[in-house]
């Protein structure tokens, strides 16, 4: 592939190089801002502010998504809206910018040990993934102004396209950029078109048709996305905005018929009403079934140990199994408590007692358990907690993946008594479960003298082989942090976390 002009530059002015670029210009393949403002609308500002961003779209695209159309758009998805809540920036965003991400700009950026980024988005937008993910270490672009903690929804006035004068070295003053793409270094500032590298890296998709130039791998990302929060599972263009308002009303009544049939049927009949609705349900288990589920009243019931996708995880696999279960969880909405089909009981956090509830409920029948302890949407497992192995040596992993196309049914900022009805607004919302079969003795503390840290690690290994998922050691605590800013524990027991 031909070298492209930016590197060629780096390599004349050695070591001491800074890349000053424009990030939609640079990077991004989507033409139009309007996906990005609509995201922070929906998530930031609700529905009807989102529905009000669609219908302004017109205006805003004869006045030009440059001048005055993106005034609009900012001040439209901003005004109102709290500072110091506001995390879609840091928790929503990052996501859709790496997914849309062009591939040559990325590798050809990257090339840069120090960078500086321009953008017309609201600095809030993008400081947090440019930094974070690309290592960017300033960002030249408006702040928006607020006022006793609100957005104002217009930018300040001061003038942000300066390279700072702690990025050129040796130099008292900033230097004035205006959509431009170029390097810096201590003796000098160089720029050139934005659209060189633009049409450089077009030339050499062409030149090489066999290689992935548009979308950015996953497996190229700057670090692992794990981590995300927001209700919209798609990029929100016009045209997949257009058909998001006009599924919701029938997705507000599916919905409820499937919120509706799940509690108040038999889980028997449930699972092939909602495969009527559109809900579909794929499962496999090992060729011998029977250990699956206790008969003998003395014997100790089956713990089912699940990876976490989704609140309603322990109901799917009671389902599938055809015999209500008992779970556990640390945390769960009132409204999630009362209606549940199945019996959840509440943790403390307190080891011993906490203990002492999964021993008697397992006394009494089949226990679901996902000791991931939060849920996680990518393809990554979070830290097991050992609890469940120091309890009963009848041990199934069972392997969880859930398949949405419209909205995500988990929030880690937003009200966790909606996550089941945001799962059943999605059109055919799929699960796929699947049962490891018993865990051998020998894997086990009480068969096999393995330690309470070495059975969770087994088995969440199994379970990422068989989903083809990753292990992590990162925990609930640290998923809280990162999109919300705390640990994850609510002082009250209602809907938020």
């Amino acid at each position: 592939m031909r070298t492209s002009s930016l590197v060629q530059k780096k390599e004349k002015l050695g070591n001491n190089e800074t890349v000053v670029f424009d990030f939609e210009g640079t990077l991004l393949q989507s033409t139009s801002l309007f996906p990005y403002f609509m995201l922070v609308a929906f998530e930031a500002g609700g529905i009807l502010r989102s529905v009000i961003l669609f219908l302004s779209y017109p205006l805003v695209w004869l006045l030009g998504e440059d001048q005055l159309g993106l005034n609009i758009m900012v001040f439209l998805c901003f005004f109102g809206i709290r500072k110091d809540t506001f995390r879609t920036g840091s928790a929503v965003l990052p996501k859709f910018f790496l997914e849309d991400i062009r591939g040559e700009g990325f590798e050809a950026l990257m090339c840069y040990e120090r960078k500086v980024a321009t953008t017309q988005l609201p600095r809030i937008m993008v400081e947090n993934f440019l930094k974070d993910y690309l290592g960017v270490e300033a960002v030249m672009e408006k702040e928006l102004k607020s006022l006793r903690g609100f957005f104002m929804g217009v930018y300040e006035k001061k003038n942000p396209n300066k390279v700072p004068s702690c990025i050129v070295n040796g130099g008292t003053t900033g230097t004035n950029i205006n959509n431009s793409a170029g390097m810096v270094d201590r003796n000098h500032v160089e720029f050139i078109d934005q659209g060189q590298l633009n049409q450089e890296s077009k030339e050499d998709c062409l030149a090489d048709e066999k290689r992935n130039c548009h979308v950015l791998s996953r497996e190229k990302y700057p670090k692992p996305l794990i981590f995300h929060d927001g209700r919209l599972a798609f990029m929100p263009t016009l045209a997949s905005s257009l058909v998001l308002f006009i599924w919701l009303p029938f997705g507000l009544f599916l919905c409820l018929v499937r919120f509706t049939i799940g509690i108040a049927l038999p889980l028997n009949f449930s699972a092939s009403i909602l495969a009527f609705t559109g809900t579909r349900t794929t499962f496999s288990r090992p060729q011998s079934t029977g250990s699956l589920v206790h008969s003998e009243e003395k014997e100790k019931g089956m713990l089912y140990v699940c990876n976490h996708r989704t609140l309603l995880d322990p109901l799917y696999v009671s389902i599938v199994l055809g015999k209500p279960l008992s779970t556990v969880t640390y945390s769960l909405s009132r409204l999630s408590e009362t209606v549940s089909p199945i019996k959840t009981i509440r943790l403390t956090r307190d080891r011993e007692k906490d203990r002492e509830k999964m021993e008697k409920l397992l006394s009494l029948g089949n226990l679901v358990v996902c000791p991931e302890g939060t849920t996680c949407r990518e393809p990554y497992l979070l830290r097991f907690s050992p609890l469940f192995a120091e309890i009963t040596a009848n041990i199934i992993p069972v392997a969880i993946d859930v398949k949405v196309s419209m909205f995500y049914g988990t929030t880690a900022s937003g009200y966790k008594c909606l996550d089941p009805f945001f799962h059943f607004l999605n059109p055919s919302p799929t699960y796929t479960i699947n049962f490891l079969g018993l865990l051998p003795q020998s894997q086990t503390c009480q068969g096999g003298g393995k330690s309470k840290i070495e059975v969770a690690n087994f088995v969440q290994k199994e379970i990422c082989k068989a989903l083809g998922f990753a292990c992590t050691n990162l925990t609930r605590k640290d998923k809280y942090l990162v999109l919300a800013g705390n640990e994850g524990i609510s002082a009250r027991n209602n809907c938020h976390r």
